[in-house]
């Protein structure tokens, strides 16, 4: 009887649909984790610190199955899981639909100037005009990264009359191809960032990248903050060589209070909350992981599958 090890957090979502022939026992603690990692062939160990969790898969030396509610996965000793030849899932896909929603939500504020507004009224004060007027329509917006999140936010922003370019491997139905978006960035209004963490995305946005937007264009980044040379954006937007950045994440995070983006008019940092900003993230997560370990104890096949070696 394989042994799970999972969070007391989705406890109440899982333990009515558990099927017969799993040992699941639950950890309400870091300490409690750390205790029972070694018993664990199938494992979610989910923390809100990544240190700790880097220790229960240390620790989990009988690990067959890891699952997580995260997509990126990158911070994991994937060299070790890869070792072991342990099956990984993550939660691509589980958190589309909210941060898709963000994307609209913060591209709207940004062209409404919705943040002026709101500190208008904390100032009780009657605007006469609007301090936003930008109209979506006729507006391009080269969406990188066609996945779980690239593919909620084309149709969202389509809805309001954008144009929306992505770019997919092989460059078909208005898509560009990856050799080819570095040489029309200077064509979008909108640049959004929905890639997954990988070598091959680090810094893929840079000081050259920049240079190349137009003077108007707005970097929207709802991937991780190391795709972006975050220095070089800090510079762009003192410059004001573009439009602004709209960030849901950052490098570090939390981004220390000193740190010159807090401080930029046409920087607007959200916290990394795009994919919180929702109340079905653990039902979704409980419903897929029931249904992979039915598939997991009849020999079946699981979804979503990380491959450590990509990174995604």
């Amino acid at each position: 009887m394989p042994t799970a090890v999972l969070s007391a957090l989705v406890r109440p979502l899982l333990e009515p649909h558990l099927p017969e022939g799993v040992d699941a026992r639950f950890y309400s603690s870091v300490d409690e984790l750390h205790e029972l990692a070694p018993q664990a062939e199938i494992g979610w160990f989910d923390l809100d610190q990544k240190g700790p969790m880097i220790e229960a898969v240390k620790r989990a030396e009988n690990l067959k199955w890891l699952n997580s509610i995260y997509a990126g996965l990158d911070f994991l000793p994937l060299d070790l899981l890869l070792e072991r030849k342990v099956l990984i899932t993550n939660g691509a896909g589980i958190n589309a639909i909210a941060i898709a929603e963000y994307v609209a939500m913060m591209i709207l504020a940004y062209a409404k100037n919705y943040r002026e507004v709101v500190r208008a009224q904390d100032r009780k004060e009657w605007l006469l005009d609007s301090p936003g007027k930008i109209e979506l329509p006729g507006t391009r917006a080269l969406l990188l990264g066609y996945g779980a999140i690239g593919q909620q936010v084309k149709p969202r922003l389509e809805a309001f009359g954008v144009e929306v370019v992505p770019v997919r491997r092989s460059a078909a139905d208005g898509a560009l191809g990856p050799d080819e978006w570095r040489t029309r960035l200077g064509e979008f209004d909108w640049v959004i960032l929905a890639v997954p963490a990988t070598p091959e995305t680090d810094a893929m946005i840079g000081a050259d990248e920049l240079a190349a937007m137009k003077d108007s264009a707005v970097l929207v980044n709802v991937a991780r903050g190391a795709v972006v040379d975050q220095p070089a954006l800090v510079s762009a937007l003192e410059a004001k060589a573009i439009g602004g950045a709209l960030l849901d994440v950052t490098e570090p995070e939390p981004l220390p209070s000193e740190h010159p983006l807090w401080g930029l008019e046409n920087a607007h940092i959200t916290m990394h909350l795009s994919g919180r900003a929702q109340n079905s993230m653990f039902r979704r997560s409980a419903e897929r992981f029931v249904t992979n370990l039915k598939a997991y104890l009849e020999g079946g096949e699981l979804h979503p599958v990380f491959d450590p070696r990509r990174g995604y």
